[in-house]
């Protein structure tokens, strides 16, 4: 089964309303005849708004960084699902490993927020990735294995077919390090082994999983060409419209 590759851009805490209006007025020009592939952009909430009124209409879809996995409630500083719906957001990052970094989210808490997302027709992007302390332990694979059995509890096959998956090695992420093509798409197949084991080889088959960690223009082609790997989450790359743009016509 053929896997139509996802772009997708994280922000993070980066630009200013004015400074995403205009990435949207240079990006989208260049990127109007894209079809070959999907394209997702994740800013920062304040942004979303206006991010998602300057991509009507296109080819780019918006989504959000996080979400909560209550559907409202007493929640100072987060977002809900319906809150995204609402303005017009379709995808969510889930899990990210700043967010488990720097937010103590743990598997659990991915794990719901994956339910909450998949019940209200979000389309998830659930990140996985091991630290260079595991990776040089040889724990990579029992790491990547533990984070999506805790993030798949209790999603049956028929309610996964939504859901793309992000490989990020932590120690690659704004570091400049980048796991060779090679090394990514080894770990792409653990997941998807995984997958196979929890889900069917025909959701593991039909889902993709995306690499991100330092993804540049100049190692785009060599990453996405693997046949293993269904995209890329890009992070400091996608701050500037040429060069994500670069990366999005590998």
């Amino acid at each position: 089964m053929a896997r139509k590759k996802l772009i997708a851009a994280n922000w993070k805490m980066y630009k200013t309303p004015a400074e995403a209006k205009a990435f949207f007025t240079e990006f989208l020009p260049l990127v109007a005849a894209q079809t070959r592939d999907e394209i997702a952009i994740f800013p920062s909430p304040v942004l979303l708004p206006g991010v998602i009124e300057a991509a009507k209409g296109s080819n780019v879809a918006i989504g959000a960084q996080n979400i909560h996995f209550a559907e409202e409630g007493a929640y100072t500083g987060e977002t809900s699902v319906g809150q995204l719906i609402a303005i017009g957001g379709t995808h969510t990052l889930i899990g990210h490993s700043e967010r488990r970094q720097y937010f103590a989210e743990t598997d659990e808490i991915v794990n719901k927020k994956l339910h909450t997302a998949l019940k209200h027709g979000i389309i998830p992007i659930v990140c996985i990735g091991e630290v260079l302390a595991e990776r040089e332990a040889g724990k990579t694979e029992s790491v990547l294995k533990t984070q999506i059995n805790g993030a798949f509890a209790g999603i049956t096959a028929e309610a996964a077919a939504p859901i793309v998956i992000a490989y990020e090695p932590v120690w690659a992420i704004g570091t400049g390090k980048t796991a060779t093509p090679e090394m990514a798409a080894e770990a792409h197949a653990i997941v998807r082994a995984e997958v196979a084991k929890l889900l069917g080889p025909a959701v593991a088959n039909a889902m993709r999983i995306l690499y991100g960690g330092s993804v540049k223009p100049d190692n785009a082609s060599a990453l996405l060409n693997q046949a293993e790997i269904d995209g890329a989450l890009v992070g400091g790359a996608s701050l500037k419209a040429d060069s994500f743009k670069a990366i999005a016509s590998y």
